[in-house]
């Protein structure tokens, strides 16, 4: 007889095979869903529909905390928190699987084509997802926006792929001689100037591009830094911030203009300590 409720080694064992599979899709290996969940039942005496519910449910888990998911586990919410929990233990346990992931990904970037960059969810006649609730709660509480901030190797690349694709624009509308100034302030100059690309619009305009890169969903949260907020209001006309999502499978975009708080809500996440 199962009970309801999932310990933590038996969380923690869904999740384990979860993260096996994922990376195996996400490297273009075959993997067997069917054998996982054998094993699974043999390891934590659980039926084999009661498993496949549980890998929606890590689906839905992993969406919250801003990563990619299997294709085959379409998200089912209304979990428990302990099921998070348990992915954040072993991401805490394997702390270079994002970062190999997106070295990996900067090992294959050649120069791509350009991004299709949709619009952006908070411009769209629809209502936000029943789920939204949920997935920001998760997000809090395992700071899913401060996690991507410290990834370096997802922001690179993720700066990387934009760098290349305004290139790859302007060369498709025949400005060749503006994608040759396009630049990657960012890496060349360092952080300090509020935008990581200075580009330009076909038209010879400035384009000053913040690039935001998740391999969340098009909702993941994301960390804005006051000096690139103020930036956004000197050169509002200018400015962009460029939000890539699911990057790490097949990279979405949308663009952002000032004044942000028309699309996010800005909570202040940290002081500034002065001597008096």
């Amino acid at each position: 007889m199962e009970t309801s409720d999932w310990s933590d080694l038996e969380n923690d064992a869904v999740v384990s095979a979860y993260f096996s599979m994922l990376s195996d899709e996400l490297s273009g290996r075959r993997y067997n869903k069917a054998a996982q969940n054998r094993a699974l039942q043999e390891q934590i005496n659980r039926s084999r529909g009661s498993i496949e519910f549980k890998m929606c449910n890590v689906s839905a888990a992993l969406r919250g905390l801003g990563l990619p998911i299997i294709k085959g586990y379409a998200p089912r919410f209304n979990f428990q928190m302990s099921l998070a929990e348990a992915a954040a233990r072993w991401l805490a346990r394997n702390p270079e699987w994002e970062i190999a992931l997106h070295r990996k990904l900067q090992h294959q970037m050649a120069e791509p084509a350009p991004i299709f960059v949709g619009v952006a969810p908070t411009l769209r006649n629809a209502p936000p997802p029943d789920e939204l609730e949920q997935m920001q709660r998760v997000a809090r509480r395992f700071d899913a926006a401060g996690r991507d901030e410290r990834n370096r190797a997802l922001g690179y690349a993720g700066e990387e792929r934009v760098f290349r694709h305004e290139r790859a624009t302007l060369n498709q509308h025949d400005r060749n001689d503006l994608a040759r100034r396009v630049r990657w302030v960012s890496k060349e100059d360092g952080d300090g100037l509020g935008y990581d690309i200075a580009s330009f619009t076909p038209d010879g305009q400035d384009r000053l591009i913040e690039v935001k890169t998740t391999n969340g969903w098009e909702r993941t949260p994301f960390h804005i830094s006051r000096n690139e907020l103020e930036v956004a209001e000197e050169r509002r006309d200018h400015w962009h911030l460029f939000r890539l999502y699911e990057f790490a499978r097949d990279p979405k975009a949308f663009e952002l203009r000032p004044p942000l708080a028309a699309h996010v809500s800005l909570t202040a996440t940290s002081y500034e300590a002065k001597f008096q």
